[in-house]
């Protein structure tokens, strides 16, 4: 099983759910609908009553309930917890018994995830134009926004290199990535987070338009090291990162010394946009006074 994890909003209400790659179903957080459904705005209430729900329902025999099984899920303390999760087919069945005005609009919108996502399957490009809308909804800038979308892309074919040569999702993958954040940028993944005052928010989501080039040069160094060199084990797939990672330490400590100024910030991508509009506000005003003394 494949899990990709995501938030899917219904209203402004979030509902927590995993994508099977190999199922091709959406598995969604059942205390999240009920929480929804039942106006729960503390995760507590909506948690109780599903598990009196489903006691109920299991006395019932109510197979959907029955067949039911648990997934792990972000919980609200940033850790993954197992959570219990329905498909599609089972969660329809288990809206019928809560009473709820929003049933109804509940269902039309199950539908509709599940339609976009087939859809999506048959042409990724409807992914990213998905993908620039939330972005540019965060107020994120054009420019930065093909970058970070070419850096899913970069990202993907290392790890499809990783994949190949015998490294294993979660730690490993984990582990490699820090070693290229440690080499071109001096600092592990936990320790740039903590410089840029993150919790739960992804890193690269955050960075500024030159830290994501660095990275993605980076990755994409390291992609094609990983591909000349074939490591087989794990310390040698750790060398191709560290190299890598180095062909980017040396495209930045270059551009420090030509501005003179570092360039890995305590600055998120977002707050470094925001941070420039009083500037070219000033630089509007001097153009128009410039036009006014002509």
């Amino acid at each position: 099983m494949v899990n990709k994890n995501s938030i899917k909003l219904f209203g402004d209400d979030k509902i927590r759910a995993i994508w099977d790659d190999e199922q091709e179903k959406w598995y969604f957080s059942v205390v999240d609908v009920v929480a929804v459904l039942t106006n729960s705005k503390d995760f507590q209430t909506a948690r109780k009553y599903w598990n009196k729900l489903k006691q109920r329902l299991k006395e019932e025999g109510f197979e959907p309930v029955t067949n039911c099984h648990q997934l792990k899920m972000r919980a609200t303390d940033g850790k993954m917890r197992l959570t219990d999760v329905a498909d599609t087919e089972q969660l329809l069945r288990i809206i019928q018994s809560v009473p709820s005005p929003k049933a109804e609009p509940f269902k039309t919108w199950l539908a509709k995830v599940g339609a976009e996502r087939l859809d999506q399957m048959q042409d990724p490009e409807l992914s990213i134009q998905q993908a620039m809308i939330d972005y540019k909804r965060l107020g994120y800038s054009d420019n930065w926004i093909n970058q970070r979308l070419k850096s899913i892309e970069i990202r993907k074919d290392l790890t499809d290199q990783w994949k190949t040569h015998n490294v294993e999702e979660g730690v490993q993958y984990a582990s490699l990535t820090d070693i290229i954040y440690q080499t071109w940028a001096g600092k592990t993944a936990k320790e740039y987070k903590q410089l840029k005052g993150l919790k739960k928010e992804n890193l690269r989501d955050n960075m500024t338009n030159e830290e994501l080039v660095l990275n993605m040069l980076a990755e994409l160094s390291a992609t094609s090291i990983t591909k000349a060199k074939n490591p087989q084990t794990l310390d040698e797939n750790k060398t191709c990162a560290k190299e890598g990672g180095d062909v980017a330490r040396v495209a930045r400590e270059e551009l420090e010394a030509k501005t003179g100024r570092q360039v890995v910030s305590p600055l998120s991508a977002k707050r470094f946009f925001e941070a420039q509009k009083p500037e070219e506000n000033l630089e509007d005003k001097q153009n128009n006074d410039n036009k006014e003394d002509k």
